[in-house]
């Protein structure tokens, strides 16, 4: 199944306004090197406001020249995420400040979070990509980041996710990420992550996460593009007038990925929101956001790019129903408007709080619109008339070889929605969603272990962590 939302007017009316933009609004790069690389291709830029007019031309041949395919792995190499390739990927949550326990109450995040989070998400095969959850509150900025990638390897044998902070705290990390692949040509060939280039809205790049791409792009790390542009406050209050806004911050930022290295991979991420007007929070699981994100996954895969959307959220504060209808629809059209990778998985409440139950139910969700997805074959065999025929006589399907041979791919079997009969619910102690996604955690959070690091790679991840302290702290 596949669901669309534009035209090709539509597509072209987004892409014209778009480059209009660039061409004479401009975005903000208070970084000079790359004002002065922009300038050297023939773009206006004014250095005092920091402001670059970027002609067609230049945006063009950036959308050229990018990257379209690549592959990301975790120290397992079996274990990766294929982009471009019409793969479908899954991930948490890059880093919550703050944790919504089991008991709903919410409170700021631990490195110890982030091993139960990386634990968890190594157990959920669903997910091939573990994010961080946590930001970690207890440990220093300067080299948090650091230690969260050293706590993230420890605990999964899957790709990577997590926040890049500046560039120095980047040279640390990619020196991890040697440690971790053996030599820096293997950590180049074998990529365990990327970093998160998200612009200020309205068309404004911040001078750190400009200036930490010349140390990801000395390591060819594909770069997620990310505008988080907010219909009515950071964008136009219009649907429409957000899309074109979203989709020139995203054609900048290539330019700013391409001038720094030509042929670096990029991710288009489509992750703009609404700006609700009675409640004034960001809002994450309402219509428009499933509208958006299938739109935008079409102007990304009308670049050939591989495409990320902002899907599965809910604006709710519990599990409820209102978590389960916001977050299901949304994912479903995101997945169905089949874009590459779809997060951020294990948050509450609008981005407000990281949740491993929430993650579980996510992890469900998957799994029943995954099978929507598939959609149904129609063939001489799948129809069976003979079957049909036989069964006719008997009265029943169920001794039938064909039913045998056909129910375990036809029939989706959900580990958390509950299908018994009343009396075995009663039976099982009348368990909500809530109570199976905590009781399903505790248990893989018990029973799983991912394989360990080697002690002599443990010991050169403690020796960096202890010079990453020493030399970043202010």
């Amino acid at each position: 199944m596949k669901i669309e939302l534009l035209n090709n007017e539509q597509i072209r009316m987004i892409h014209t306004n778009s480059i209009r933009i660039l061409e004479t609004i401009g975005v903000q790069i208070p970084h000079e090197e790359v004002l002065e690389l922009f300038r050297g291709e023939h773009a206006e830029v004014d250095k005092d406001k920091q402001i670059v007019k970027i002609p067609e031309k230049l945006i063009n041949h950036s959308l050229e020249v990018c990257g379209k395919q690549f592959t990301i792995y975790g120290r397992d190499r079996s274990q990766k995420g294929e982009f471009g390739v019409g793969k479908r990927n899954y991930h948490t949550v890059e880093g919550e400040p703050l944790w919504v326990d089991d008991n709903l109450q919410r409170r700021y995040t631990t490195l110890e979070d982030i091993g139960a989070a990386a634990r968890l998400g190594d157990a959920l095969p669903r997910l091939n990509i573990v994010g961080a959850m946590s930001d970690a509150h207890e440990i220093p900025i300067d080299y948090r980041y650091v230690v969260i990638f050293a706590e993230l390897f420890k605990h999964t044998t899957k790709p990577i996710m997590n926040f890049f902070h500046n560039r120095p705290t980047t040279r640390f990390i990619l020196d991890l990420f040697t440690i971790i692949a053996g030599t820096k040509e293997e950590a180049i060939k074998y990529p365990f992550t990327f970093p998160f280039f998200e612009p200020i809205s309205p068309l404004r790049y911040p001078r750190d996460g400009v200036d930490l791409l010349f140390e990801t792009c000395r390591y060819n790390l594909p770069v997620q593009i990310g505008p988080i542009v907010q219909a009515g406050a950071t964008g136009p209050v219009t649907l429409a007038g957000t899309m074109v806004q979203e989709n020139a911050e995203i054609l900048a930022g290539n330019c700013i990925v391409q001038i720094i290295n030509p042929g670096n991979p990029i991710i288009y991420g489509a992750l703009q929101t609404i700006f609700d007007m009675g409640t004034t929070q960001m809002v994450l699981g309402g219509p428009e956001q499933a509208l958006m994100a299938v739109g935008m996954t079409q102007m990304g895969k009308h670049y050939n790019l591989p495409v990320y959307v902002n899907v599965g959220f809910t604006d709710s504060k519990i599990m409820d129903a209102q978590a389960g209808l916001e977050a299901g629809i949304n994912l479903a059209c995101g997945m169905m408007a089949r874009a590459d990778k779809y997060g951020v998985m294990g948050t509450y409440g609008g981005d407000q709080g990281g949740s491993l139950l929430m993650l579980m139910m996510q992890h469900e969700l998957i799994g029943f619109i995954d099978r929507m997805i598939e959609g149904v074959e129609i063939s001489d065999e799948k129809i069976g008339l003979e079957i049909i025929k036989h069964a006719k006589e008997t009265g029943t399907f169920l001794t039938e070889k064909h039913t045998l041979k056909h129910f375990r791919k036809e029939l989706w079997f959900p580990e958390l929605l509950d299908r018994n009969c009343w009396e075995v619910w009663v039976d099982k102690g009348k368990k909500d969603m809530m109570s199976r996604c905590k009781e399903m955690k505790d248990k893989l959070l018990k029973e799983h272990e991912p394989e360990p690091l080697a002690d002599d790679m443990q010991k050169e991840i403690d020796k960096l962590l202890h010079d990453a302290k020493k030399h970043l702290s202010k």
